[in-house]
C-alpha cells in the first residue's frame, strides 16, 4: 500500500487540478509544460492514476506553487519516501516496518494536529522507552531482541514532532482503564504516569482521562486517531488499527462522525486539569 488508499489520491489529484485552475492553465497546457501528454494530467487528476513524488514536483513548478509546507503536504501524499531527494528518517527502518506503520508515520509527521482516543495503553507519542519495549514484545510476541529494541527505537524517535517547529498540535482522550494497566509492571507503570504529567504540560498537548464514573459512551467502539493537515482541511483522514493492518477513512461523514464523537467524548471526560489531578492520584497510590 501506499501512502494511503485510492480516496487519499483522488484527494490529491483534486488538489493539483485546483492549483492548475488557479494557474490560469488547462489541462493541456499544463501537459506541454511538463512535457507529457495531456492524458497523463487528466488521470492524475482523476485519481485513476497513481503519481511519483518527482512528477507532483514537476506539476508544482509549473503552476508556481511556492508554499513550503503546501509543496511538501503535496510531495508526501504521493507516497514517496523522500523529499527532494532527502530521505525522511524512517527510510532507515523500512526493511522492518510494514507498509502500514511507514503510512502511519508519515501521516504523522505532515500533520499539523492529532486527536487520538486510547482505550488499552497511551499513545505512541507519550509512551516511555519501558512502556514502550513492554507493549512491542507484547504486540509482537516471540520477536527477536534486537528488532524489540529497533522498533522501540522508531517509536521514540516518532516523538519528534512534538518537539518541531512548529509542534504537532496533540488532543488525548485517554479511558481511565490505560492508566491502571501494569504494562511493563508496576513500576514501569509509575514512570508512564509520571511522563504523562510531564506531557500535560506542554502548550500543544491536551490531555483528558475519560473516567470510569462515564458510564457508557461512545468510545467504548475503540480506539481511533484522527489527523488534520495544514492547508487542505479535505486531507483529513481517520486511522482504525487492527492487529495485522489499519484501516483508512477518509469519506466526509466518517470524518464528520468521528469528529463529532471525539468532540462528545471531551465533554465527558475530566477537564486537563481535573486530569493531570487524577493522574497524579493514580501514581501517588501506584
Amino acid at each position: 500500500m501506499r501512502y494511503g488508499p485510492a480516496v487519499r489520491r483522488r484527494k490529491l489529484g483534486a488538489e493539483l487540478r485546483a492549483l492548475r485552475t488557479h494557474a490560469g492553465l488547462t489541462s493541456g497546457q499544463a501537459a506541454d509544460r511538463v512535457g507529457w501528454h495531456q492524458s497523463k494530467v487528466s488521470r492524475i487528476e482523476t485519481g485513476r492514476s497513481s503519481v511519483k513524488a518527482a512528477d507532483v514536483r514537476l506539476l508544482l513548478e509549473a503552476y508556481e506553487v511556492r508554499d513550503p509546507r503546501l509543496r511538501q503536504l503535496l510531495v508526501a501524499l504521493a507516497g514517496s519516501d523522500d523529499d527532494g531527494g532527502r530521505r525522511h528518517w524512517w527510510h532507515a527502518y523500512r526493511e522492518l516496518l510494514p507498509p502500514a506503520y511507514r503510512d502511519f508515520i508519515s501521516l504523522e509527521s505532515q500533520a499539523c494536529r492529532m486527536r487520538t482516543l486510547e482505550t488499552t495503553v497511551v499513545p505512541g507519542l507519550l509512551q516511555t522507552p519501558d512502556y514502550a519495549r513492554a507493549v512491542t514484545r507484547a504486540a509482537l510476541d516471540g520477536l527477536p531482541e534486537e528488532q524489540v529494541d529497533t522498533l522501540v527505537e522508531v517509536r521514540l524517535a516518532r516523538q519528534d514532532v512534538l518537539r518541531a517547529a512548529p509542534p504537532l498540535r496533540l488532543s488525548v482522550i485517554l479511558d481511565e482503564a490505560v492508566l491502571h494497566r501494569p504494562v511493563g509492571g508496576n513500576h514501569v507503570l509509575a514512570g508512564q504516569l509520571k511522563r504523562l504529567l510531564e506531557a500535560a504540560q506542554l502548550p500543544h498537548v491536551r490531555l483528558q482521562v475519560l473516567p470510569f464514573a462515564a458510564g457508557e459512551h461512545v468510545g467504548l467502539i475503540g480506539s481511533f486517531v484522527i489527523f488534520s493537515f495544514p492547508n487542505i482541511a479535505d486531507l483529513d483522514v481517520v486511522v482504525l488499527d487492527h492487529l495485522t493492518s489499519s484501516l483508512y477513512l477518509e469519506r466526509r461523514e466518517d470524518l464528520q462522525a468521528y469528529t463529532d464523537a471525539f468532540n462528545s467524548l471531551q465533554g465527558k471526560a475530566l477537564s486537563p486539569e481535573e486530569s493531570t489531578d487524577h493522574i497524579a492520584g493514580i501514581g501517588d497510590g501506584a
